[in-house]
C-alpha cells in the first residue's frame, strides 16, 4: 500500500527522474531510503522512535532496543532517565516450567 505524500514540485521532479535513471525501482523506494537516512544521520530521532513505539506497546523492549541500536541494558537506563515505565508482562507459564525443570532433575 502505498501512501500519499505532497512533496513540493521539485522533490517530485528529482524522486521522478531518479527512479527514470534506475537509482528507485517506485517512489515509495525513494521515500523508505530517504527515511533510513534520516534516522541514521540524526540518532536522537531514531531512539524518539523507539521509545514511542514502545511506549504505545507497538514493539517489545527488545525490539525497541534493537530499533534505537541500543542495547536492551542501554536502552532500559534511556527509558528510566526519561520517566518512562517499563512494560512488565508477567510469564503465565512459570508454573509449568517449574514443573518441566522439576522433572528433568529428577
Amino acid at each position: 500500500m502505498e501512501t500519499a505524500f505532497n512533496f513540493p514540485a521539485i522533490i517530485e521532479k528529482e524522486i521522478e527522474v531518479l527512479i527514470r535513471a534506475g537509482y528507485y525501482s517506485s517512489r515509495s523506494e525513494a521515500v523508505k531510503d530517504a527515511f533510513r537516512t534520516l534516522l541514521d544521520t540524526k540518532p536522537a530521532l531514531k531512539l524518539a522512535s523507539a521509545i514511542e513505539l514502545y511506549k504505545a506497546h507497538e514493539v517489545s523492549l527488545a525490539r525497541a532496543a534493537e530499533i534505537a541500536g541500543m542495547n536492551i541494558e542501554d536502552f532500559k537506563h534511556v527509558l528510566l532517565d526519561r520517566g518512562v515505565k517499563r512494560i512488565i508482562k508477567p510469564d503465565t507459564d512459570i508454573n509449568k516450567k517449574v514443573d518441566e525443570i522439576m522433572e528433568w532433575r529428577g
